[in-house]
């Protein structure tokens, strides 16, 4: 027999399971078949995932699965991000699910997805930390390949719209060191500081082609940058982690130009208005004057100053009057309300009840009003309406309840 404490109890083995299992095995992405699917009342959901040779425990809880977005049943094929866990009374280990998607959208899709999620609440997406871009930049920075279509797009629409120096930063856009090169292109602009606003980006691709945009440092590098950045990624219809986070997100490289510099024909055109109505509201602002200068000419020749002062006078003559008004007529409801208060007193004293014949009795200055404070051969002092006697009690009847 082996001594004491090398024997556990069944508690202590699963306690120890489930922390060698939390601790070691990281956050995992299963794909299975959904079998012995249970949706609690709780709303917590009960399931397996299996394939053609085992299954796996999985406990989706109601404050995950609120955010699904299609309903999962019986035999879907899915994949599952979560992690490991024992449930200690039962012995049994599980997935604890944190997100499901439907099998076809794909592992990147669900990293994806998880990160922008963490992102989003870190507050890496918030508006109030968008840098605005300028409206007449005078240097532009382009991170992207340098062999690509992406470049010339941004070049031919900037020599058109409003031509400014452009500086590139040549970078790999796809496949394992691309968020490494892109990073380093931003990095290298903001220690420099010799450009106004960042353009990054390249031309469309597939959802593997497009994922290095999806990386979390290249996002941090994004929020971190001083100079604003302007994401081109992809085509119209694809969004990236760093269209999120970048201060202003355009579909294409061809839309980001157009929104890093003004349109010179536009600028030229709207000068051209603003010069037309300046030299309207001028024309008009000094017919304006010449009419009220008129007007005060006239003015001041009609009346003379001892008019306005007279005017004056009349204005305080009329207002004492009112204000004296006023005043006798607030005294007089002053009056009125304190003579009713005045009555009201008198009515409420103790001493006009004994006019009408009552009387009060006292003993040492306290007024007595139960026959329970009485004793006999006491002295009472009785108060009348035009005076006081003094009275032995020589017997006290007490009221019956009948009475």
């Amino acid at each position: 027999m082996k001594n004491k404490e090398d024997v556990f109890t069944v508690s202590e083995v699963n306690r120890h399971l489930k922390n060698v299992i939390e601790t070691n095995i990281p956050k995992l992405f299963v794909e299975g078949e959904i079998a012995n699917f249970t949706k609690h009342y709780s709303g917590h959901i009960y399931f397996s995932l299996k394939d053609e040779k085992s299954s796996l425990r999985c406990v989706f809880f109601r404050s995950y699965n609120v955010y699904l977005q299609f309903q999962p049943k019986e035999g879907d094929k899915v994949i599952c991000a979560g992690k490991l866990t024992v449930f200690e009374r039962a012995g049994n280990y599980q997935l604890n699910v944190t997100r499901m998607l439907s099998g076809g959208i794909g592992e990147l899709q669900l990293k994806f997805e998880d990160l922008k999620k963490k992102l989003s609440e870190e507050g890496l997406f918030d508006e109030q930390f968008k840098k605005p871009i300028p409206k007449f930049p005078e240097k532009i920075g382009v991170v992207t390949s340098a062999t690509g279509a992406a470049i010339q797009d941004i070049k031919n629409v900037i020599s058109r719209r409003f031509p400014c120096k452009i500086f590139l930063y040549p970078a790999t856009v796809q496949g394992e060191n691309a968020a490494s090169e892109i990073i380093e292109g931003i990095r290298f602009f903001n220690e420099k500081k010799n450009v106004d606003v960042i353009i990054v980006g390249r031309g469309g691709g597939s959802q593997e082609d497009l994922f290095c945009f999806n990386d979390e440092n290249l996002a941090r590098a994004i929020f971190a940058s001083e100079i604003p950045i302007i994401s081109a990624v992809g085509h119209e219809i694809d969004f990236t982690i760093a269209d999120f986070v970048a201060d202003l997100r355009a579909p294409t490289p061809s839309a980001a130009a157009e929104l890093a510099v003004p349109d010179k024909s536009e600028i030229l055109s709207n000068l051209r208005s603003w010069k037309n109505r300046l030299d309207a509201s001028a024309k008009q602002n000094l017919s304006l004057f010449k009419m009220k200068l008129g007007n005060l000419k006239f003015e001041l020749e009609q009346f003379h100053p001892r008019s306005i002062l007279q005017n004056y006078q009349q204005f305080l003559d009329e207002s004492s009057l009112k204000l004296e008004h006023l005043f006798k007529k607030h005294l007089s409801d002053f009056r009125n309300k304190l003579q009713v208060l005045r009555q009201q007193l008198k009515e409420l004293s103790p001493f006009e009840a004994l006019k009408r014949g009552y009387s009060l009795i006292r003993q040492q200055n306290k007024i007595i009003n139960s026959v329970s404070k009485l004793q006999k051969r006491e002295i009472l002092e009785v108060l009348l309406s035009d005076g006081s006697c003094e009275c032995e009690i020589r017997e006290i009847k007490e009221k019956s309840p009948r009475e």
